[in-house]
């Protein structure tokens, strides 16, 4: 997910569900170790695949894909933005503070939505400088597991379910650009960045 407006508050707290075994420096590097894809990649439209251990593999691409976003000024990131179509996310929304350590959800299931929603306004990695509004439910339930294999439950909201919906969307090939339903205001932002319509798989 792309840089928008900040508030960890918002973001859990727990120990359990955030350690430091893949914290990196938070800073912008001159040579990422991943490269980024954008809008019009066929990776992006690829689904993702569970991982089936938990290992130093594992955690190596989850450190890279943390540096990769870092680099771009981004608080979330799916591997297969990256081109790695593995159930892999990480998340830090607050990526200013070095001593708070980022989230990672490995093979994330969604087990239930609130019943309210919000509209908020979304941007992403792959879609550089394009930020549109995204409806989506205001809260979330997921499991997952950490990454040191544990299971895990988490109940979010605000901006941290937002962002758990928005990357998870990549592990099954669907972008926010998808959920637009402004018409006249998705044209207009994507025409702005040099961006295809054709491009974009909506869904109504």
């Amino acid at each position: 997910m792309g840089p928008v407006a900040r508030s960890f508050a918002q973001m859990a707290r727990s120990a359990e569900q955030s350690s430091r075994t893949v914290q990196v420096p938070k800073v912008a590097l001159d040579e990422p170790p991943m490269t980024i894809c954008t809008l019009g990649s066929q990776e992006l439209r690829q689904s993702a695949r569970r991982i089936s251990k938990v290992d130093e593999s594992v955690r190596d691409l989850a450190r890279d894909m943390l540096r990769s976003m870092y680099s771009s000024s981004g608080i979330g990131l799916a591997a297969p933005q990256v081109g790695i179509h593995k159930q892999l996310l990480v998340i830090d929304l607050d990526p200013e503070n070095a001593a708070t350590p980022p989230m990672v959800l490995i093979n994330p299931e969604i087990r239930s939505f609130g019943s309210a929603i919000e509209t908020y306004e979304e941007g992403c990695l792959s879609i550089p400088g394009v930020y549109l509004n995204v409806v989506r439910p205001s809260v979330v339930e997921v499991t997952y597991r950490d990454e040191q294999g544990r299971p895990q439950r988490l109940k979010a909201d605000g901006l941290l379910s937002r962002c758990i919906q928005h990357e998870m969307d990549h592990l099954n090939g669907v972008l926010f650009v998808d959920r637009v339903t402004d018409e006249l205001s998705l044209n207009e932002g994507l025409q702005q960045k040099g961006f295809d319509r054709a491009d974009v798989h909506s869904i109504r």
